[in-house]
């Protein structure tokens, strides 16, 4: 298990050390756009497994769109204190 900010320093690693095999690194060099997209669908998922699933259904969607969250922030070069400014 890990929190919201061990993934994201775990995923800026990822990017900062730009491995060509990591879905993580492929993910923040396909853009904002796309990263955008992404955060959209995890978000219709999270909110259609919590409508008609169960918890861990629900709560495996919510994971997933926490990912691409973070992706979008890598791919738009936000941090987590830049977001945390406005909590």
């Amino acid at each position: 298990m890990k929190s919201f900010d061990q993934l994201f320093a775990e995923l800026s690693a990822k990017v900062a050390a730009g491995d060509p095999a990591s879905g993580t690194v492929a993910a923040v060099a396909d853009g904002v756009h796309a990263a955008g997209k992404k955060v959209v669908e995890e978000a219709a998922e999270s909110w259609m497994a919590a409508e008609h699933e169960g918890e861990e259904r629900t709560a495996e969607e919510i994971s997933q769109l926490l990912y691409r969250v973070q992706v979008l922030m890598l791919a738009r070069g936000l941090s987590l204190d830049d977001v945390y400014a406005h909590l």
